[in-house]
């Protein structure tokens, strides 16, 4: 057999091998996806209760994400829109503040039309730990200081932070993680109560999210 043609068999030999590997590793993942999809899909559920209550919906959460984008507020990511009796009661809002210590820090807003803050949660962040890390309800209570916080044009100047002239706590040795939070919860209660509920047809321009 000369060397032409064990290349050839060798090489069919691999190319089978490397054939069922992907036929298995295909295998496994459609066998799991379903789990994996089911379980992404209840930890984003949790989530948003977080910031809106069941108490506040009767409606799929989930299937109402709507994506967001403007150029007016490009800070706005998503928005779920939260019904009872067809009635639109809150809006679970995913935003940006890229103006961190580190960079993004992506918040997950619970308002009520009249611009009442229900909620609110870091989904993703890189503040340094054990300074601007406490905006995570694991390390600190912090973040549930907007709970019920009622936005208004008429008290905007105290969402700031307290070395602004505002109403939130900074944390010891780090002011701009706090700040870039409360100027985002701000910005989207703001964009709620001013241009959202003023044009309601607004979201009907908006496309649902993949």
């Amino acid at each position: 057999m000369n060397t032409s043609k064990i290349t050839v068999k060798y090489a069919l030999i691999l190319g089978v091998i490397a054939l069922f590997c992907t036929a298995i590793s295909t295998g496994v993942y459609l066998l799991t996806k379903g789990r994996i999809d089911s379980v992404m899909a209840e930890q984003q559920k949790k989530l948003l209760e977080e910031v809106v209550p069941k108490t506040y919906f009767d409606n799929d959460l989930l299937a109402s994400c709507k994506a967001i984008q403007l150029e007016n507020a490009p800070y706005l990511n998503r928005i779920y829109i939260a019904k009872k009796s067809e009635k639109i009661t809150a809006y679970a809002i995913q935003s940006t503040a890229p103006d961190g210590y580190s960079g993004n820090i992506v918040l997950l807003t619970g308002i009520e039309p009249n611009g009442n803050v229900l909620g609110v949660r870091v989904l993703q962040h890189q503040e340094t730990p054990g300074l601007g890390d406490k905006i995570e309800t694991r390390v600190s209570n912090w973040i549930l200081n907007f709970s019920n916080k009622l936005f208004s044009l008429e008290n905007e100047v105290d969402w700031k932070v307290k070395k602004d002239g505002g109403q939130f706590d900074q944390f010891t040795g780090a002011t701009i993680t706090p700040r870039a939070v409360v100027n985002n919860v701000r910005q989207s209660a703001k964009w709620v109560i001013t241009e959202l509920e003023q044009t309601p047809t607004m979201l009907e321009q908006f496309e649902s999210c993949k």
